[in-house]
């Protein structure tokens, strides 16, 4: 035990680096989706995320808008809990057949105007869950999608510029 004890104060941390993104460029980003919702709908943007059956990779990089390296509420940006509120549904994963009518019913429960965006390579066309007996396909066989956000998972100033790319093409 006391073996272990000293490896533990001697070793250090044994966790990743912190992303090294440019302080400027993500200030930069901010505020240029800030800009662009506060032109495009005349306030800030609000953001519903739905799981239809990821391995949850995306979702760990969605939430990490919210902690405090990225913080996405100080650009004016907000996750909503209902989708009656949302002006944009972040889809990640498959579409399982357990979920296809979950995302139906979201989809229907947010006003116009709203965007449908696809996070991650599976919410595209299936990843990894392509062909399984449980997924009905990619999110684009069950909703319209404005936009594809690719990678496995995005990390989160891709999620920032693909949310720019939206609001700079729904004009």
């Amino acid at each position: 035990m006391q073996k272990f004890l000293f490896q533990g104060l001697f070793r250090g941390a044994l966790t990743e680096p912190p992303p090294l993104p440019d302080d400027a460029m993500l200030a930069e980003l901010g505020r240029a989706l800030e800009k662009t919702a506060r032109e495009r709908l005349g306030r800030s943007l609000s953001i519903r995320e739905v799981d239809a059956g990821s391995c949850n990779g995306c979702e760990l990089e969605i939430h990490a808008l919210s902690n405090a390296y990225y913080d996405l509420e100080r650009f004016g940006l907000r996750f909503v809990a209902s989708p009656r509120h949302a002006d944009v549904l972040m889809v990640t994963g498959p579409v399982t057949k357990n979920m296809r009518e979950a995302l139906e019913r979201t989809l229907a429960a947010t006003p116009d105007p709203k965007w449908v965006v696809a996070v991650g390579d599976c919410a595209l066309n299936g990843g990894v869950f392509a062909g399984s007996y449980a997924c009905v396909g990619a999110v684009s066989d069950v909703a319209p999608v404005d936009l594809h956000i690719p990678g496995c998972p995005p990390d989160p100033v891709a999620l920032l510029k693909g949310l720019i790319a939206l609001l700079d093409v729904a004009a």
